[in-house]
């Protein structure tokens, strides 16, 4: 049996969770920058993310943990994680393989573009 390797103590202190202990994590492709999802993690997710190098997310509604595309096959491969500046959002760059968005659109962000009134 394994032994699991705990978040670092000095990132989970600086994490700043909402009232769920979750923080919301951008999947960004690596190379082209393109934002594909928005997912939530919770410190074990996290925790799982840096060790085992595929994105796994806090799923809100099966309340569960879910890694990206053990079903669907789309995998994201993860690159690099960072927190911002607040420590209150996960950056997650992956190499995605096939679409990241649930209804099997290559990004999440790219049904609904909305333009200032100027433009």
């Amino acid at each position: 049996m394994s032994q699991q390797i705990p978040l670092d103590p000095a990132v989970a202190a600086r994490l700043k969770r909402n009232a769920d202990g979750l923080v919301p994590a951008i999947a960004q492709q690596y190379d082209t920058g393109e934002v594909l999802m928005l997912g939530w993690m919770d410190d074990e997710a996290l925790r799982r993310t840096l060790t085992s190098g595929r994105a796994t997310y806090w799923s809100r509604s099966r309340g569960e943990y879910w890694v990206k595309g053990d079903t669907s096959g789309h995998v994201q491969w993860v690159r690099s994680v960072a927190l911002d500046c607040d420590a209150d959002t996960v950056l997650v760059k992956v190499d995605q393989v096939g679409a990241a968005c649930h209804t099997g659109r290559r990004t999440c962000f790219d049904a609904d573009v909305l333009l200032p009134a100027d433009q």
